[in-house]
This record gives structure tokens, C-alpha cells and sequence, in this order.
């Protein structure tokens, strides 16, 4: 059973119908009850950093992630915001503390001195590490699907950078290391090569 976590600021039909779309079984967690008894995280999230890992800590399942996810190594999915809620922090507004998973800071894209609209929305080709089982089967540098105006940079842990894309300049889209997976891109948006991206990771032993 996959569990999608809602907080109030996660996209969680589309995530879910997709997820059903490729035979998987969810259910959405709203108590840390919920995490327990599912056996992969997936945590989504559209909308501003700040206001979004507010609700988060209201929702009372910070700790019950940190337990399911780091200390029992649950496979986890974060999506979009829910990739950037990994960081230490975000400068997106007020600077506020992410889930500190991993060394990195969540910054605007620099495309607006490149003449690019923000929020960037839209198809673009990401360049996928051909070795990773999430990004199997689906060809080379594949065309997903973006909404966002904010990106993960590592302040270190290099290695843990999957796939990468481009807007004005090269930034973040997906991370893999021990347990947990993100992406930037919203595979739940991306048709058949977001659904094969959840497919994998549905399958996926960390």
C-alpha cells in the first residue's frame, strides 16, 4: 500500500489516479497511523516553501516521515515541493527549515536574467543518469513535464543528483540516494513517461 501524504498542499487526485492508473494500491495519510501501516511514502506539494512546511508541522506527521522514511528506510517519493522539502532550507521568501534529508538549498531559478517567464511550466527534456532503475524504459533524456519556480541546489552530496534540466541554466530534477527518490518534474502530469518514472519506482528496491 502506498501512502500519499496530505497536508493540504499536495496535488493528491492527480497523484493518486496516476498511481491507480499503474495498478498500485494508495491510500492518503493524514495520521501517522497511516505511514505505519504503509509499506512506500509519497509526498507531493505545489505552492510556496513557507506556507507549505507550516502546514506540514501542523499536520503533526514531520516526526512520523523522519520515523517511516530515515529510521525504518520506507521508499519514499517526493514530488515537486515535496522534493524541496528535503533541503536544509529554502530562501523562498522568509528563509525557513526544510526537512534537512539532505545538504542543499532550495533557490529561485536565475531565468528572468536569461529573458525566461517564472514560474517555469512546461515540457522539457531532462537528462536522466542512464543508470538509474527509476529512469529505465523510458529513453534517452526524456521530455517531462515542469511547474515551478524554485529548485533544490546541493551544498553538498553531489552523488546524489539523478537527472538534471535546463532553464536559462542547468538545475536540479531528480534526487536518488539511500531510500528516497524527488523530482522536480511532476511525473503524475508527464503522461506515459511520468507514469512509467512511477511504475519503476513503485517496483524500486532501495
Amino acid at each position: 500500500m502506498i501512502a500519499i501524504v496530505d497536508y493540504g498542499r499536495g496535488n493528491l487526485h492527480s497523484v493518486t489516479s496516476a498511481l491507480n492508473s499503474v495498478g498500485e494500491d494508495v491510500t492518503i495519510a493524514s495520521t501517522p497511523d497511516d505511514l505505519e501501516s504503509a509499506s512506500r511514502i509519497v509526498l507531493p506539494g505545489v505552492g510556496a516553501f513557507p506556507a507549505g512546511m507550516n502546514r506540514l508541522h501542523k499536520s503533526g506527521l514531520v516526526e512520523s516521515l523522519e520515523e517511516q522514511v530515515r529510521g525504518k528506510g520506507k521508499p519514499f517519493l517526493g514530488i515537486c515541493l515535496g522534493m524541496q522539502f528535503l533541503a536544509t532550507a529554502s530562501l523562498e521568501g522568509t528563509k525557513t527549515q526544510g526537512l534537512g534529508w539532505i545538504d542543499a538549498t532550495v533557490q529561485e531559478l536565475p531565468a528572468l536574467k536569461h529573458g525566461l517567464k517564472l514560474p517555469h511550466i512546461g515540457w522539457n527534456e531532462t537528462l536522466t543518469d542512464d543508470g538509474s532503475a527509476l529512469f529505465a524504459g523510458m529513453g534517452f533524456n526524456p521530455t517531462l513535464y515542469y511547474v515551478h519556480s524554485y529548485a533544490v541546489t546541493m551544498n553538498s552530496e553531489e552523488g546524489a543528483v539523478a537527472a538534471w534540466c535546463d532553464y536559462g541554466n542547468p538545475f536540479i530534477a531528480a534526487l536518488l540516494f539511500d531510500n528516497i527518490a524527488a523530482t522536480q518534474f511532476h511525473p503524475e502530469k508527464s503522461q506515459s513517461l511520468g507514469l512509467k518514472f512511477l511504475t519503476n519506482w513503485a517496483k524500486w528496491t532501495p
